[in-house]
């Protein structure tokens, strides 16, 4: 049995990890509470976007963003760039350890030449042990998310797509479902997929009079026009939205730390009180063994 010392002292160093999950947790869930809101209020404009380009002729919608999967005639496929979200910070549980993970799995089934565009230090360092060192790092953008920023990034990419110098831009992040889950997902950046098809199912099943438009000017240039934006909230929103997943996985953790380091302070408590009442009553017997002798 350990001394009354140490028992004090760990029940001392308990308590002290309790005040910091318990501050974790609280700062956790405040941060949630603010991401959830930023990506409800950008959720009816995305939403829009959505069934607008829906209404849009196919053909449309596929000229907008032309996919060269190939060079002019050559064998060899275009670069590939992945696009990972990570967080910047630990104490979240497995939320790095899935996406990490799955970007490595997604690198290794990708043919031909690739390039990582890392969002958050925790990706980037993987990724350089991994010996597959990012070839750009965007962590501010994780530490400040902008729109301004992220519409430059995304910019970029469109430019390196057209000009037929990237054939496909995948986009890897960690979605938000609940406080309890977050998933990891891969998507398609580029070449844009066009929502036709998912919308018109949607249709065929209920009331049409939301989804009915009159475009001016015409579907071409809305189309030149809107897939860009669309675009850039999608890569936006994803920051977003691991930020979101972020958050509820590390108030999540702390709760879980919280609770066995309660379980652990109630234990050790229990072994001091038992550690405290024996020592007393050793030293009762001692004082009564003394008197009798006299």
């Amino acid at each position: 049995m350990s001394s009354l010392r140490e028992v004090k002292d760990r029940i001392a160093s308990v308590r002290s990890t309790l005040k910091i999950t318990s501050a974790m947790k609280l700062v956790a869930s405040s941060k949630l509470r603010k991401a959830q809101r930023t990506i409800e209020a950008l959720r009816p404009y995305e939403a829009t976007l959505t069934r607008i380009l829906s209404c849009l002729p196919g053909e449309f919608s596929a000229q907008a963003a032309p996919s060269p999967e190939m060079t002019d005639g050559a064998s060899a496929p275009l670069p590939v760039i992945l696009l990972a979200i990570s967080s910047n910070t630990s104490m979240c549980g497995a939320f790095n350890a899935n996406v990490i993970k799955l970007a490595l799995d997604t690198l290794k089934g990708i043919d031909g030449p690739v390039q990582v565009w890392s969002f958050g230090k925790k990706i980037t360092e993987a990724l350089r042990k991994a010996g597959m060192p990012a070839a750009r790092d965007y962590t501010e953008v994780v530490t400040h998310p902008s729109s301004d920023a992220v519409a430059s990034i995304s910019g970029e990419l469109r430019s390196l797509y057209e000009s037929g110098k990237v054939g496909r831009v995948i986009l890897v992040y960690n979605h938000f479902v609940s406080t309890g889950r977050q998933i990891a997902l891969t998507e398609g950046f580029l070449p844009f997929s066009s929502p036709q098809a998912a919308s018109s199912e949607a249709r065929s099943g209920g009331d049409t009079a939301d989804d009915l438009y009159i475009l001016e000017p015409s579907a071409a240039e809305l189309a030149s026009s809107m897939i860009p934006q669309m675009l850039d909230l999608k890569l936006y929103a994803a920051i977003l939205d691991s930020a979101a997943a972020e958050h509820a996985a590390r108030m999540v953790a702390m709760q879980a730390a919280t609770d066995n380091a309660e379980e652990l302070l109630s234990q050790l408590t229990l072994e001091y009180n038992k550690g405290r009442q024996q020592k007393i009553t050793s030293e009762i017997l001692d004082i009564v063994g003394g008197s009798a002798e006299r």
